[in-house]
């Protein structure tokens, strides 16, 4: 198995891929380098940026906040938050934020923008270094559609589910998720950083400049930190310890992991759960997240019979692509 998962990894491929399987690891492999100036190489140590990735640890810690009694999945976003919500229709609920049926409307509506790093033309991305900077970007703007009409995925609904985190706890979102989320799964290596002050073992993401004929780093592209919507960076051994920590009953109970792999909304293509997105197959659904920034591609899967497969590529390669050929390798 190993040598034919091996063979479809592209010769340029630069990130990580790990497959396992309970205990048992059944690929692994790191490839191209964190720094190309420096020639650091990849490892599987090495925190990746994910993008919308987050979006399901961002879910796991509002449903561990509704588990413990301190966020009704059915409360308002105006009964939450005090914020002056304009023609945002302030009775949309924290259920619907969760399944991208909120109509809210989005700062970068992926419906009709293909190009992130486009958004800092005329605001600078330095400035983003928490959900609520990112509030003038959306927050003047009317419904996208009356909420619960339909699901649309939405970045800023995300935004505001990282603001009622900090709502409820008194805690900046990611410090929340850091003792909520991420402790209880032995996830030492993941968090939200300043991309001017990035720590040990963290990997550069490269755009490709077609007319001059080399990679940039995408700290121009990007929020200079992540927000509720993305921008968490990991390592693949910690996105492991995070499927198994969320199965493992150390984050949710069994009832509320069902919910939140269970189908809530979708448009007849794509398939949504609470912060997870599902694959549809005939042996059932097929909980995964995943992520795509300016340099950032990322991929996570857990099959029914307990297979994880992550792939991640500080090239924003197309690891969807890679994840469906390695699939077929997988089956008995």
């Amino acid at each position: 198995m190993r040598e034919k998962i091996q063979a479809l990894i592209p010769e340029n491929f630069s990130g990580c891929v790990l497959i396992t399987k309970g205990a048992q690891t059944l690929f692994e492999g790191a490839y191209g380098f964190a720094d190309m100036a420096n020639e650091r190489r990849n490892t599987l140590r090495t925190r990746f940026p994910t993008a919308s990735a987050g979006k399901a640890f961002v879910a796991a810690g509002i449903l561990r906040l509704a588990e413990e009694g301190r966020l009704s999945l059915d409360a308002s976003i105006g009964e939450c938050l005090p914020l002056d919500w304009g023609a945002i229709d302030a009775s949309i609920t924290v259920r619907e934020l969760l399944t991208h049926t909120s109509g809210i409307p989005d700062y970068f509506d992926e419906s009709v923008m293909d190009d992130y790093a486009g958004l800092w033309r005329d605001f600078p991305n330095y400035r983003i270094r928490s959900s609520r900077d990112l509030l003038p970007l959306f927050l003047h703007k009317p419904m996208a559609f009356p909420r619960g009409e339909r699901f649309q995925y939405n970045n800023a609904g995300f935004v505001v589910l990282g603001l009622l985190i900090e709502q409820s706890t008194g805690l900046a979102f990611d410090t929340y998720l850091r003792g909520a989320v991420f402790a209880p799964c032995g996830m030492k290596d993941t968090g939200y950083f300043e991309m001017d002050r990035l720590p040990a073992r963290c990997a550069n993401a490269y755009c490709f400049d077609a007319q001059r004929s080399e990679y940039y780093t995408n700290i121009y592209s990007v929020d200079a930190k992540g927000t509720g919507a993305g921008g968490a960076f990991t390592t693949v051994l910690d996105v492991r310890r995070f499927w198994e920590g969320l199965y493992g009953g150390r984050i949710l109970s069994r009832e509320t992991l069902v919910e939140m792999t269970s189908l809530h909304a979708g448009d007849g293509r794509e398939f949504y759960g609470y912060g997870m997105w599902l694959e549809r197959s005939p042996e059932g659904l097929t909980p995964y997240f995943e992520g795509l920034d300016p340099g950032v591609s990322f991929l996570s899967k857990r099959y029914r019979d307990g297979t994880i497969v992550t792939a991640v590529s500080n090239l924003e390669q197309n690891v969807w692509q890679l994840v469906r050929e390695i699939a077929p390798v997988l089956k008995p």
